[in-house]
């Protein structure tokens, strides 16, 4: 059963909603602001209450109005805190970061800073959209956040290069050489020249290579049919590929979090390192030109030939899962660890454990706070010793984080 009441919101929870208390539950209601009084009509789960924004009594100095239409009138899900003034994005992320170590992982930390986005709008420099059918016609576009299942035609994303959106336009245009199928999903990728493309869905697709000739600017096209794995079906030359998977969303603060790790892991003075979850080896060469023997661990193996292709001589790549590699690669003096969303599995904390009176470090790059505390609580052996956020997805309640890690005393 719902119920209506006033509530003050007191700070933004990891997922981007603001959080006030009712009753001694706590209530998460999107599209609130800290220091926002809202009416809201709230169900209560379990131990807490979620919330839906009826009015605004009295709105937070730190509100601003949204500038995409897409937001308010098709309440879009692909941003979260588009209401709040940009220097109250870093710091609600702040709070995320310390929140979540604090409470998940035990740990006591302060506030840490997050470095802004030199762009807070027009960064984004892949997109991925929901492809559905309208008439006879495919539409593409986003998720509203409070109905998941239906989705909206997209006419312009403030956070998107326009590079991007006029990719997609171009792909939507021959969107009689899709697959046939109810629905599909695609990625437009920015390139060195050019875009990629993936598709994800159908089962069969016969005129793959009709919709690559008629876009020259399309660089790659890559397919995931239901159930098999993505497959690259066409190139034009060799210097961009793996870009379908390792294009930098944000690439002015990638470069600054990059250079950050660069000179934490310079400053231990390895001669050695590992760099877990490589990707196509951007830290992993940053630290090889200073001198540093890397092996470089990537399951991804168009990533792992690409990175293999950049490092020198004196370093190497190991084309595996990282759980299962990493105890090969070591001893080394430092390790860096740059996974996914789900975070490291336990195993690697376990022989990063085994290795501490070896290690002189531990680097964590993390782009889930919640999965970062989790990990940092399953290395019992280290401390952290500085953490740094970099504000890679402005307008979103994403953030990443750099935890420097050494060994407990």
């Amino acid at each position: 059963m719902s119920e209506i009441f006033d509530l003050h919101i007191d700070s933004i929870a990891a997922g981007g909603d603001g959080v006030g208390r009712h009753n001694g539950l706590v209530v998460f209601v999107p599209r609130t602001a800290p220091g926002d009084l809202a009416r809201v009509r709230a169900t209560r789960r379990d131990r807490l209450m979620r919330g839906q924004l009826l009015e605004l009594i009295r709105s937070a100095p730190q509100r601003v109005e949204p500038p995409c239409g897409h937001y308010v009138i098709d309440r879009c899900g692909g941003c979260q805190i588009q209401h709040l003034l940009y220097e109250a994005q870093l710091e609600a992320k702040g709070g995320i970061i310390r929140d979540s170590l604090t409470r998940i992982g035990r740990l006591q930390t302060g506030v840490p800073t997050v470095e802004p986005s030199d762009k807070p709008w027009r960064y984004r420099r892949k997109l991925t959209l929901a492809l559905r059918h309208r008439g006879d016609q495919w539409i593409a576009g986003l998720h509203r956040y409070d109905a998941p299942d239906e989705v909206f035609a997209l006419k312009d994303c403030p956070i998107t290069e326009e590079r991007v959106l006029s990719a997609w336009s171009l792909v939507l245009g021959m969107g009689q050489l899709l697959p046939r199928a109810k629905q599909l999903r695609g990625a437009v990728r920015l390139l060195d020249s050019g875009f990629s493309f993936t598709l994800e869905g159908g089962r069969s697709w016969s005129a793959h290579t009709d919709l690559f000739e008629e876009i020259p600017t399309l660089r790659e096209l890559w397919w995931k049919p239901e159930g098999t794995p993505r497959r690259l079906l066409h190139a034009r030359g060799l210097e961009d590929q793996a870009g379908a998977s390792f294009t930098q969303v944000n690439e002015g603060v990638a470069a600054r979090l990059r250079g950050w790790v660069v000179s934490l892991a310079t400053a231990m003075r390895p001669k050695t390192a590992v760099d877990a979850y490589a990707g196509t080896g951007d830290i992993a060469l940053a630290l090889a030109r200073q001198g540093i023997r890397i092996t470089a661990i990537e399951i991804d193996r168009d990533a792992a030939r690409m990175a293999m292709s950049r490092l020198p001589g004196e370093s190497r790549v190991i084309a595996a899962p990282v759980e299962e590699a990493l105890p090969e690669a070591l001893p080394a003096d430092i390790v860096i660890l740059n996974p996914p969303r789900d975070g490291v599995d336990r195993r690697v904390a376990e022989t990063l454990n085994a290795q501490r009176p070896k290690l002189r470090g531990i680097i964590y790059v993390s782009c889930d706070p919640a999965t970062l505390a989790r990990d940092i609580g399953r290395m019992e052996g280290y401390r952290v010793h500085s953490l740094r956020g970099f504000d890679m997805f402005p307008q979103t309640a994403h953030v990443e984080t750099v935890a420097e890690l050494v060994p407990a005393a």
